[in-house]
């Protein structure tokens, strides 16, 4: 029996092109931190940490333990130095990539709400990859924030990232739920997907779909997110 919905956040209940946002952040923060690290170092290191975070599923450290062991070394400065100036990055200038997003507010929180009103457990499964505070603030932007959330997965305490199935196996275990007791949406066809191989029902959201490979779509576990919807009041889920 389904009891519980994962919903992804970015490309899903938040509508905005991923790639087209992580421009704007990267552009944004290196002219925050410009002055400590040169802007083309820093976006390499970012992404060159986020791919080591990603890779790495190790239960003993928290992504934002990988991240900052891979990161903090390689630009020359300790973490307790250059940490602060990303704490205030995301306090007072990421709240501005609001403007990378012009989809919004979204369908997001009237479908979450339409699945609370149904007696559906609720989860966050955004990919791990920001601190709490970039994640709340997106959640923000489409009125998510106070939402009952059971669980919202962020690099400060998850230890592992999409497309691992670690990532998921961790989710389970901490909602204490079967994989047949959830369905995943998201719109990434690998990050997303990879939830099936678990036993977790996935649909796919099909308005910032992003899919890399000639593989299908599996035939009704896709549409776009206003179809989703329906079919949630409609009660065909599975």
């Amino acid at each position: 029996m389904l009891r519980t919905i994962l919903f992804d956040l970015d490309g899903t209940l938040l509508p905005i092109d991923t790639d087209r946002f992580v421009s704007q952040y990267l552009k944004a923060l290196s002219a925050h931190v410009g002055h400590l690290v040169p802007p083309e170092q820093l976006g390499k290191q970012i992404m060159a940490s986020t791919y080591a975070m990603i890779k790495d599923t190790s239960p003993e450290r928290t992504n934002a333990q990988v991240f900052a062991a891979d990161f903090f070394p390689k630009v020359g400065h300790a973490e307790a130095d250059l940490l602060p100036v990303f704490d205030e990055f995301y306090r007072s200038k990421f709240p501005a990539l609001r403007e990378a997003c012009p989809g919004l507010p979204g369908l997001g929180r009237q479908l979450v709400q339409t699945a609370v009103d149904q007696g559906y457990e609720i989860a966050l499964c955004t990919n791990p990859l920001f601190p709490r505070e970039a994640i709340e603030e997106r959640m923000r932007w489409v009125g998510l924030l106070d939402m009952p959330w059971r669980l919202v997965t962020t690099y400060e305490h998850m230890h592992a990232c999409k497309p691992q199935p670690a990532y998921y196996q961790e989710v389970l275990s901490l909602l204490e739920r079967k994989p047949e007791e959830c369905l995943m949406v998201g719109n990434d066809f690998e990050e997303d997907g990879v939830a099936a191989s678990l036993g977790i029902n996935v649909f796919f959201v099909t308005d910032y779909l992003i899919k890399r490979g000639d593989a299908p779509l599996p035939p009704g576990r896709h549409g776009t997110l206003a179809e989703f919807h329906e079919r949630l009041k409609a009660g065909d889920l599975l």
